[in-house]
């Protein structure tokens, strides 16, 4: 039909019935192929207008607008979830609602909304619904968020029972021995190795910190007969355990794909592994292992009289190694990345090892736990780096009751409310937001340790509120603990969520730094890389790789 016929006299009946007869000449299989090709954009079209037009309950929180059905924002979020939480806190306030692959999820910014919901009943923020899909298939049945509440709490209760202070001094000779042998024989420092104090070597940041971070907690937590395993086959086993703690993995459980084939078999294999270890040391009741999690765990008991079950240590101690592997090691990677590029507060760090440990011969005596608690660049070193780089960006909970949003955190709805979290939602924490936020940090997104040495500024306070110092201490079933909850610094979570092996990471982090820049000076050849938002923790990009050279008095 021509575009002059449209514009003559003829009867629009008879327009009509030509685009009719036209249609009709198509074949089928380009009717389908046109059909396939616009459903998708008729769908996006629809989904908009839907947004635009659909009413909403005015106690709802803002919705994010996004263009595909079903996906939502996941995209942005995932490509750039820091971006994506300003702009949208810029939009929307500290308050609102995104689509995740067909989930809905509230998210609440600032110190008040990590209050909210990190400090908010477990009857209606619940995070076993939130990450046990995530975590049973890596750690294993009946521990965790694979049991209720009452029995995870008393499982954190008697790993605690292991974290005593006279264990952390026995593992600080013990990591110091490690991170030497490491360095002496470890291909990531063979120019260390060698006799030119003038030679320049590198290393990844990522391999030699997961590397040597396995080897210590191995040789200390996980107890000798772990340290021992460490050979090429239990390497692979790691290796293909950790390829279930991805994204895709947190959003879906189980896919007919290779890698979650190998995380099943692994996590089997390493469970045998544990339990046999189990199994001889119960045969064998007398020998050295009083400084390990399993002794300690062999000794533990219910509430109801029950001793923990050999599957469960095992897998309790599967959680340890990964969940504490993977922090530990990217915060060791961040700070040496900044140690590198700043070789100013590398060398006051050195200083500081010299001042409190030299010996009259020039070199360094061992270090002790109680020196550890004592020596303030490192300290600040390592806070500024969880500060900047916290391992995890977003904390989730499944909501399981309708929650209203204080006042305090949100303005009020259309109908002069208060917005409402639905019931069968997601809430998301960010405390990385807080973190970094320039209304509360000056130059927030800056790694400057020194901020950390100011008695009276925003560290300390906000340290000061995350301990609770002298304040209230709350009993979540694993001993008392400050919430903290309120801080804008969480870099191990709060409330009853909150990491219980935080002093264990700042023993281990704070020796291994101190083992390393006692032998070597650090040097950065590229740009600090950014953060990688398409990982599970908060690992840097490529390139990540550091320069290294001896220290002259090695």
């Amino acid at each position: 039909m021509s575009y002059t016929a449209l514009n003559s006299s003829t009867p629009l009946s008879d327009v009509w019935s030509g685009y009719l007869a036209q249609a009709q000449q198509i074949p089928n299989s380009r009717l389908m192929i046109l059909a396939l090709v616009n459903a998708p954009i008729f769908a996006i079209l629809f989904n908009a207008l839907w947004q635009k037009i659909a009413l909403r309950k005015a106690s709802d929180p803002p919705l994010v607008f996004y263009w595909l059905p079903i996906i939502g924002s996941a995209i942005w979020y995932g490509n750039d979830p820091i971006g994506f939480f300003q702009t949208c806190q810029e939009r929307y306030g500290n308050v609102f609602t995104f689509v995740l692959l067909g989930r809905k999820v509230t998210v609440a910014l600032s110190a008040k909304g990590s209050n909210f919901v990190l400090g908010g009943k477990s009857i209606a923020f619940n995070a076993e619904g939130a990450y046990t899909h995530l975590t049973t298939p890596v750690f294993g049945k009946d521990v965790v968020y694979d049991c209720p509440n009452e029995v995870f709490m008393q499982q954190k209760k008697f790993v605690k029972f292991g974290l005593t202070t006279d264990n952390f001094r026995a593992y600080v000779g013990m990591i110091e021995d490690e991170v030497e042998e490491f360095m002496k024989k470890g291909p990531h420092f063979q120019t260390c190795q060698q006799n030119d104090i003038n030679e320049w070597g590198s290393f990844d940041a990522i391999g030699a910190m997961a590397e040597i971070t396995i080897l210590t907690a191995s040789r200390t937590l996980q107890g000798k007969e772990v340290r021992e395993g460490l050979d090429k086959s239990f390497s692979q086993l790691y290796t293909d355990l950790e390829g279930g703690f991805t994204p895709l993995n947190f959003l879906f459980a189980n896919l007919p794909l290779e890698s979650y084939r190998k995380r099943d078999r692994a996590q089997k294999k390493m469970s045998d592994f544990y339990v046999d270890i189990i199994t001889r040391r119960k045969q064998n009741p007398d020998g050295d292992h009083h400084y390990d999690m399993i002794a300690s765990l062999l000794d533990q008991k219910y509430r109801g009289g029950d001793k923990l079950r050999d599957h469960e240590i095992a897998h309790i101690m599967i959680a340890l190694l990964m969940a504490g592997q993977h922090t530990s090691s990217t915060t060791l990677a961040w700070t040496m990345l900044h140690l590198a590029s700043r070789p100013d507060i590398a060398d006051a760090l050195y200083d500081e090892q010299v001042k409190g440990f030299a010996n009259p011969d020039g070199s360094l005596r061992p270090m002790s736990y109680e020196d550890l608690r004592h020596l303030p660049i490192l300290d600040s070193c390592i806070r500024e780096t969880l500060r900047v780089h916290p391992p995890i960006h977003s904390i989730m909970r499944q909501v399981r009751e309708d929650v209203p949003v204080p006042p305090s955190l949100a303005a009020p709805s259309k109908d002069g409310g208060v917005y409402v979290v639905p019931k069968d939602t997601y809430v998301l924490a960010s405390p990385l937001i807080s973190q970094i936020d320039p209304r509360i940090w000056k130059d927030g997104a800056e790694w400057q340790p020194a901020r950390w040495n100011d008695a009276d500024g925003v560290a300390a306070q906000a340290l000061s509120a995350y301990t609770d110092e002298g304040g209230e201490k709350v009993d979540y079933g694993f001993g008392a603990v400050s919430k903290g909850t309120e801080s804008p610094y969480q870099p191990f979570g709060a409330g009853k969520h909150r990491c219980i092996g935080e002093q264990f990471a700042y023993m281990q982090i704070g020796t291994i730094i101190a083992t390393i820049i006692r032998r070597v000076e650090l040097r950065l050849p590229t740009p600090l890389p950014d953060h990688n938002y398409h990982t599970l923790i908060l690992m840097p990009k490529d390139p990540k790789s550091i320069h290294y050279r001896r220290r002259k008095f090695d």
